[in-house]
């Protein structure tokens, strides 16, 4: 099968042919699908074609998640708690997988059954943003949790709405602020 470079398709023909048709157009011919029956080769600019796929495996790079934590306390307080999961949320939101850590210190250690809410807490409110990879899992002196972010359709903010409209309602206060000095 032989297709154009406006991936127009040309048609089953003869190695001859195809080579002499990319030749008289003054470009060359790549074979793009060899396990295909018949294989698929494509009449493009050699150096092009190699800059559109290395280009392709670059993006395809950049999309790699980073893994970004959170560190969380047995006897954490509900405004840090917020604080903390909000920036959980921003993490996920731009599709980074999530390490939540649950230190214990001194005799925190003898309230196992507290920090273990608290991670049942953190997984259940971030479950509307990602999926458990790593089931709360105690090492040491610390109780571990992977998440991963759901695909980014399926994602839903329950404590904090994306940054853009966060930064428009700070601007509208603002204002009324300089409203009532008048």
């Amino acid at each position: 099968m032989i297709m154009a470079s406006t991936n127009e398709q040309l048609g089953v023909m003869k190695l001859q042919d195809a080579l002499r048709k990319a030749q008289s157009l003054g470009l060359d011919l790549v074979e793009v699908a060899p396990n295909a029956n018949p294989p698929v080769c494509r009449i493009v600019d050699f150096g092009k074609f190699r800059y559109e796929l290395a280009k392709q495996e670059k993006d395809k790079k950049q999309n790699t998640s980073k893994l970004k934590e959170v560190k969380f306390r047995v006897n954490i307080d509900e405004h840090d708690y917020l604080t903390k999961i909000r920036r959980a949320e921003q993490f996920l939101d731009k599709g980074n997988k999530l390490k939540v850590q649950l230190q214990f210190r001194g005799r925190e250690m003898a309230h196992k059954d507290l920090g273990e809410a608290v991670m049942r807490r953190v997984k259940d409110d971030l479950a509307t943003m990602a999926q458990v990879e790593m089931e709360p899992k105690q090492i040491g002196k610390s109780i571990n949790m992977t998440l991963s972010p759901l695909p980014a359709n399926k994602r839903k903010r329950r404590f904090s709405e994306p940054e853009h409209d966060i930064d428009e309602e700070d601007h509208d206060e603002e204002d009324e602020h300089e409203e009532d000095e008048d």
